[in-house]
């Protein structure tokens, strides 16, 4: 796929992975749609693209809310036409030991980490089955395969959407000439880290961040190798770790 004027969907777009994925896709000429709960983020984001010729829609919207994420497709729908790829890249780290029952972080993490997935999938493939063909990115993590301290429910919500992008693939690209990719990060240098409240785990963390982290670019240049292969080609995973992650 060449992705030159191609309208792309970009969850979590105001930070992290989001925001670089949304600077190097309008870059190589896609028009992005850039959604998240904060419309000052992304406004800023959008001038900073439209400022290097690039073309930027901004649609605030709660990736756990069904309606919300309608409305990002029907907005990029009505100012470019169709919706050619997803990045379902919104997500949530709140790291805790089960034992201290964070039971509130644990829902919050399946509900934009998993339903926020979902509701994207849901939203689009509609459009995309109409294209007969289209791309699908969900962001997935090494977590999804490797426990690490506190990371129980944040490693099964990763999980939950490897398995998921995999059964997808299996339903929809040969019906429908639609590709999915699970993009499966190790340590990245994001925000993430900063919706961690249990002490213990900060403490825990702190020799493993002494190492050399990914960039969000990283990502960003992973995803755009993935969509920019011909349509023939599926890139099921990308596993990407920092050369000094064990």
């Amino acid at each position: 796929m060449n992705i030159k004027d191609k309208v792309v969907i970009i969850t979590g777009a105001s930070s992290g992975i989001g925001e670089a994925t949304a600077l190097k896709m309008a870059k190589e000429g896609a028009k992005v749609v850039l959604t998240a709960r904060s419309k000052t983020k992304l406004k800023e984001l959008a001038k900073k693209i439209k400022a290097n010729n690039g073309i930027a829609l901004v649609v605030t919207a709660d990736v756990t809310k069904s309606k919300d994420f309608k409305k990002v497709v029907e907005k990029a729908k009505k100012e470019f036409g169709s919706v050619h790829i997803l990045v379902n890249n919104a997500g949530l780290m709140p790291l805790s030991y089960i034992e201290k029952l964070k039971t509130d972080e644990w829902n919050t993490m399946v509900d934009v980490n998993i339903k926020g997935v979902l509701n994207g999938v849901e939203a689009v493939l509609p459009t995309l089955i109409e294209n007969k063909g289209g791309h699908i990115i969900n962001i997935s993590s090494t977590a999804a395969y490797n426990y690490f301290p506190g990371g129980a429910v944040y490693c099964a919500t990763k999980a939950a959407v490897q398995m998921f992008s995999e059964g997808l693939r299996k339903e929809i690209s040969k019906k429908y000439g639609i590709n999915v990719t699970s993009i499966e990060p190790g340590a990245v240098d994001t925000s993430l880290f900063e919706t961690i409240t249990d002490e213990d785990i900060k403490k825990e963390l702190k020799g493993m961040m002494k190492m050399t982290t990914l960039q969000a670019e990283d990502i960003a240049n992973a995803i755009f190798y993935a969509v920019n292969q011909p349509a023939r080609a599926n890139i099921n995973n990308i596993h990407i770790l920092p050369s000094e992650q064990q």
